[in-house]
Formats: structure tokens, C-alpha cells, sequence
């Protein structure tokens, strides 16, 4: 969501992706290394993909401790949202961390011990379009020995500024590629930046697992717009797959409280705080409620999408990478230690 409206604070129209740009920037502006948190949205994918998976599997066999539906967890706002409003469905939701929390925890175990860093000499800062972020990294249980997993989360306004007052000119900067291993990204982790996107990147690598065929076409067109509650059913070889898709904490509210009150039609929800998802965050340049800007900033990254080589989390090399290295399988031992969290009952009651 970054890449997509961070050119704004310069004159760029909304949807203009200055990824390259942007990187460049954050090179001269000293850091030694910058990493793509898609690389991360991947990883989430093959957690959260897998969990949808395991209840899935569960529910159909008959296991009646299983709850459904299954919520997405990786917008923080939403995730303190639910634990003050609604701590009574406090196993709903995933427990897989979100792209930002998967990143810092694997930049601080495995990609550290690759490079001989020790975890305390290591700085992670997240460039976020969320200011809840910056509340989600100095979340206890985001600590090893009282060291965040992230250091610190700025802005896209926030950069922008940093980058003005280096007197980088950024129109006319080179683009530069992230490092890697933690660099490449498909197309599905492109689009959690936009509501409806991490679904959608959900649904392409749970189709294949769970048919065991090839997924021709990856667009899921009934989950995208910004209408501020969706619904969609997929078909999975004859198993009807309901998913909803809401924005906006009254959309999110609603939503819940029909769970509450047992009127559920739905196997997995996705939701999001911010109008739009994560391009509609708080720390973005500012759109005054003006869709046609939101619009503009999803369809870059549908774009984006659309042209990378690989489409789907479960392909990304560096992924299957990280699990024969490091992690052996999703939500394995090391894998829920690293990648999975659990929720607290925040409420005044």
C-alpha cells in the first residue's frame, strides 16, 4: 500500500507505484538493507492459509470443538478492536502474526543467525500506510528477552517527510531493488494492501492445496470493490466455500454481532479497519474520503499483481526457502513459536 500512494507527497497522481523510487530513498537515507513486507504477506498466506485449511478440514470431519468462521488477523487496529469489544470470541480469529510481525520475528532468528548478527545489533523499522502499527510492535508478546521483533514503524507520510528533509529528489531518483532473501513477493502478497486483497491471496493457494488441481484463473473478482461488506462462495470441488469481506469497524461490528447472536453464514471473514484496507490507512497521504483516490491505489496494485511472474504465496522460491531451512512446515513448532500469536481480553467489563 506504501508503493502505491507514497508518490502523492510528490507530485505523483494516486496509483503511481514508486517502489524503486522508494527504495532508493530509503538507501540514502542510511539503511543497510530493505526488505519487501510482501515478502512477509506470503509467509502469512502459507500460515493463515493453512489454519483456514486445518479447521476447515476439522469442521467437515465432523469436530464439533471447531469454530467458524475463521477471521483474518493481520490489521492491528482490528485485532484491538475485537479484544475490547468482543472477548468472548477471542478463538475466531487466525493467530498467524501479521506481515510486519512475520517479518521482524524472521529478520531476528533466521535471515540474523545467515548473516552472523546478533539479535540486540539488529534494527527493524516498518514503513507502514498504519499508524496502529506502530501500537502492534510494542506489543509484549512481540518480545524475545524484552527486544521488540520491530524496532520501529513509521508512516508513508512520515517517510515522505524524512525524504524532504534529506533533500532527496525523489521524482528523479533511480529505482533500486530490495535485497533479498527477503525481497521477492508474488502478486498475492502485493494485494493485502487493498480490502478484499487478503482473501483473495488466501483463496489462490487454499484452491490448490485443498482440490489438488492448478488454478487457472487468480482472480477473484467477487471479493475486490469497495463496497463495505462482500460476500462470495467459491466453489472447491463441490464444497462450498462462503467468505466475507468487510471494511470499516461499524462494517466489522455488524458482523460480529450476528456471529454473536449465531446468524453465521460464513466460513472465513476477512476485515480491515481503514476505509479501503491498508491504502486508506491513517498514516497515508491524506484522500478526505475521496474514493476515486482509493480506487487508483488499488487498481496499482492489482496492476502490480497482475504483472509479476508468480502469483500465488506458495510459489515464492524464498518461502519454500525459509520452510526446507528453517521453519519445516506452516504452523509447525518453530512456526508457531516465530509466526503465531494469541489475543487478550481487553475490556472494562
Amino acid at each position: 500500500a506504501v508503493r502505491a500512494a507514497l508518490g502523492e507527497e510528490f507530485g505523483f497522481p494516486p496509483g503511481t507505484l514508486v517502489t524503486g523510487k522508494m527504495v532508493y530513498a530509503l538507501r540514502e537515507l542510511g539503511f543497510d538493507y530493505v526488505f519487501d513486507t510482501d515478502f512477509a504477506a506470503d509467509l502469512t498466506i502459507m500460515e493463515e492459509g493453512s489454519e483456514i485449511l486445518n479447521r476447515l478440514t476439522r469442521y467437515l470431519n465432523g469436530d464439533k470443538s471447531v469454530r467458524l468462521p475463521i477471521l483474518t488477523s493481520c490489521c492491528p487496529a482490528w485485532v484491538n478492536f475485537f479484544e475490547h469489544h468482543f472477548p468472548d470470541m477471542l478463538d475466531i480469529p487466525s493467530t498467524a502474526r501479521s506481515p510486519q510481525q512475520m517479518f521482524g520475528s524472521i529478520a531476528k532468528s533466521y535471515w540474523a543467525e545467515k548473516m552472523g548478527i546478533p539479535r540486540e545489533k539488529l534494527v527493524v523499522v516498518s514503513i507502514m500506510p498504519c499508524l496502529a502499527k506502530k501500537y502492534e510492535c510494542a506489543r509484549d508478546e512481540f518480545k524475545v528477552n524484552g527486544i521488540p521483533d520491530v524496532d520501529y514503524s513509521i508512516s508513508t507520510r512520515e517517510l515522505a517527510r524524512l525524504i524532504k528533509r534529506a533533500n532527496i529528489g525523489f521524482p528523479l531518483v533511480l529505482d533500486s531493488p530490495f535485497d533479498n532473501p527477503m525481497g521477492e513477493s508474488t502478486g498475492a502478497g502485493v494485494i493485502f494492501g487493498t480490502t478484499g486483497g487478503v482473501m483473495e491471496a488466501a483463496l489462490r493457494s487454499v484452491y490448490e492445496i485443498y482440490t489438488g488441481e492448478s488454478l487457472k484463473n487468480v482472480n477473484f473478482e467477487q471479493v475486490r470493490g469497495l463496497n463495505g461488506v462482500r460476500r462470495a462462495t467459491i466453489n472447491l470441488n463441490g464444497f462450498e466455500l462462503k467468505v466475507g469481506i468487510a471494511h470499516g469497524l461499524g462494517n466489522a461490528r455488524h458482523l460480529l454481532e450476528d456471529i454473536r447472536n449465531g446468524h453465521n453464514e460464513y466460513h472465513v471473514i476477512e476485515i480491515m479497519a481503514c476505509p479501503g484496507g491498508c491504502i486508506g490507512g491513517g498514516g497515508q497521504p491524506l484522500h478526505h474520503g475521496n474514493s476515486e483516490i482509493l480506487y487508483a491505489r488499488a487498481n496499482a496494485l492489482y496492476r502490480e499483481d497482475a504483472n509479476k511472474p508468480l502469483r500465488k504465496s506458495h510459489e515464492n522460491p524464498y518461502i519454500k526457502t525459509l520452510y526446507e531451512e528453517y521453519l519445516g512446515k506452516p504452523l509447525g513448532e518453530i512456526s508457531e513459536t516465530l509466526l503465531h500469536t494469541h489475543y487478550f481480553n481487553k475490556s472494562m467489563d
